[in-house]
């Protein structure tokens, strides 16, 4: 069974999560309306990464034995003034998101819950991963913010596709 406490705060980053997977989800719907369909792919698709992130803290609680509670979550933002609105939206978020993440793996390490900082550990090499990618994201959008052809020349060739499936990725209850 993993330990009280960060069983507690991993139920709270579920509810981050989610809360991402929405407002990612937001930022999909304003640059689908854009007729961006590329920002808007990128969007969609990093609002089911986020998903699956909560997913896979659910599918932890479980095979540790501890209780989920799925938290209610706030309202996005979803009107957005620009097309560089929603990035630097992001960008903020995948920090906190860090901030969060760190969190974890000190409270697994002080609570002695070595299967919950080994678990963290994916996280925290996927948050790199996520702010690396916006952050570049964002100086695209704000170097072409009047030329939406050029961001949506730059997804395509830069940030579609991804890497595939990580084969060391937690498991994803429900999946």
């Amino acid at each position: 069974m993993t330990a009280t406490r960060f069983a507690s705060q991993l139920n709270e980053q579920i509810g981050h999560e989610l809360a991402a997977h929405n407002q990612y989800l937001a930022c999909a719907v304003h640059y689908d309306a854009l007729t961006m369909p590329r920002m808007a792919a990128f969007f969609y698709a990093q609002a089911l990464e986020e998903r699956d992130h909560a997913m896979m803290m659910v599918r932890f609680l479980i095979d540790t034995d501890a209780e989920v509670a799925i938290p209610a979550l706030s309202a996005p933002q979803s009107t957005f003034a620009d097309v560089v609105e929603p990035v630097a939206l992001a960008l903020d978020q995948e920090r906190r998101v860090t901030a969060q993440i760190n969190a974890l793996v000190a409270t697994a390490r002080e609570e002695l819950d070595f299967a919950a900082e080994q678990f963290m550990q994916w996280f925290v090499k996927e948050q790199v991963e996520e702010v690396a990618t916006v952050s570049d994201l964002l100086a695209v959008v704000r170097r072409n913010a009047d030329d939406v052809d050029d961001i949506e020349d730059w997804v395509a060739r830069e940030a579609a596709g991804g890497g595939g499936e990580d084969p060391g990725a937690p498991p994803v209850a429900g999946a």
